[in-house]
């Protein structure tokens, strides 16, 4: 039997700890010269300078904050995602209203939300919009329908990824990266944020409590005033550095997850639904979703994969199943299809994605 295959698997260049190491001697470890070095190195795939963070939720928290959620603010929002999305909402003192995804894509529905828009446009804040599995949502129909509300993006699944000819990161108003362990770049733990630049000035201070790092009348920052509250969510030049080596592999690592998904959707059996919309879009598959006949079947899926060597994986749960946001579950038909039937494939560098599909098809055969 070759060796078991994981849902995921860290790419990490084998420079990244030389590099990192000469940081550590540098006695200058926090945000730094790395972190500016980063963030400009990630001009060319998000589409302007991004503020780095120390993680995706944090970078989301300064979205929400940066679009004016507080409290008694509503965020149209969707269940099936990550609890680190939803969470920073109820930590602004705000509420969530879940609206309804495509049963086919796991992507938040337009239509759902343009009924969040038409019912709730007094209090509704932002809107915040998951790129499930690395998939751009249809961006241009939730601007159709969002009234002006600032749409934040999460791309945490998709970096790299491209709807109609442009980049994840130049599509809406914020857009957030996530650089965690097992995403396709790695900073270790961490996270990037792209603002609209009227708003830069602003979120680069919230990023450090409120400090002007930059204000050169200053030479103590301590003696800088601070005007409005911020957060500690900075980048340190240790993770920028790892993140700089990480940018080498970068290419190849998408290349491979494209192939690998490339491969699942020419030869999986017919019987495993596919889960990718119809307009123009590239997706950069950090994981490949498929939706099988029933929940029963999944789960027996999910153990036939494990025992032929192959993880997969629901990867996340709908969140309106959680304590913290039970009370704001509705009645969600896409949802309810979508989470009962979906299981995810892995996608990885070394997925070897005909070991995959071999196991999968077998599943319908025995």
């Amino acid at each position: 039997m070759t060796d078991p295959i994981p849902l995921f698997r860290v790419a990490m260049d084998p420079v990244a700890g030389e590099l990192v190491a000469r940081v550590l001697e540098s006695g200058y470890i926090g945000q730094g010269p790395k972190v500016d070095e980063f963030e400009k190195a990630l001009v060319p795939w998000v589409g302007s300078t991004p503020l780095t963070t120390n993680s995706a939720t944090s970078a989301l928290t300064l979205a929400l904050k940066l679009a004016g959620v507080g409290p008694a603010a509503h965020v149209i929002m969707t269940p099936m995602t990550c609890s680190a999305t939803n969470i920073p909402i109820l930590n602004l003192g705000a509420e969530p209203l879940f609206a309804d995804i495509d049963p086919r894509t796991g992507l938040i529905d337009p239509y759902s939300v343009e009924q969040l828009v038409l019912k709730y446009r007094m209090t509704v804040k932002a809107i915040m919009a998951v790129d499930w599995g690395g998939t751009p949502c249809d961006y241009n129909a939730l601007l159709r329908v969002s009234d002006g509300i600032p749409i934040i993006e999460d791309a945490a699944h998709a970096f790299g990824a491209w709807y109609n000819e442009r980049q994840v990161g130049t599509l809406v108003d914020y857009t957030a990266f996530s650089f965690q362990a097992i995403k396709h770049l790695t900073t270790g733990d961490g996270g990037a944020l792209v603002v609209p630049e009227s708003q830069r000035k602003r979120a680069r201070d919230m990023r450090w409590f409120g400090i002007d790092r930059d204000d050169p009348t200053v030479q103590f920052r301590g003696e800088t005033d601070i005007t409005e509250a911020g957060y500690k969510f900075h980048m340190n030049d240790i993770a920028a550095t790892i993140g700089l080596a990480n940018l080498r592999l970068i290419d190849g690592v998408l290349r491979r997850h494209r192939a690998n998904a490339a491969v699942y959707g020419e030869q999986l059996d017919d019987r495993f639904s596919r889960t990718s919309p119809l307009y123009d879009h590239e997706s950069s598959w950090w994981m490949y979703t498929v939706l099988l006949p029933s929940r029963l079947e999944r789960d027996d899926f999910r153990a036939w994969m494990g025992a032929n060597g192959v993880t997969v994986s629901q990867v996340h749960w709908r969140n309106d199943d959680l304590s913290i946001f039970r009370r704001w579950k509705r009645e969600l038909p896409g949802v309810d299809e979508f989470a009962s039937r979906m299981i995810c494939l892995p996608t990885h560098w070394q997925a070897r994605g005909w070991q995959v599909v071999a196991a999968a098809n077998e599943f319908f055969a025995q």
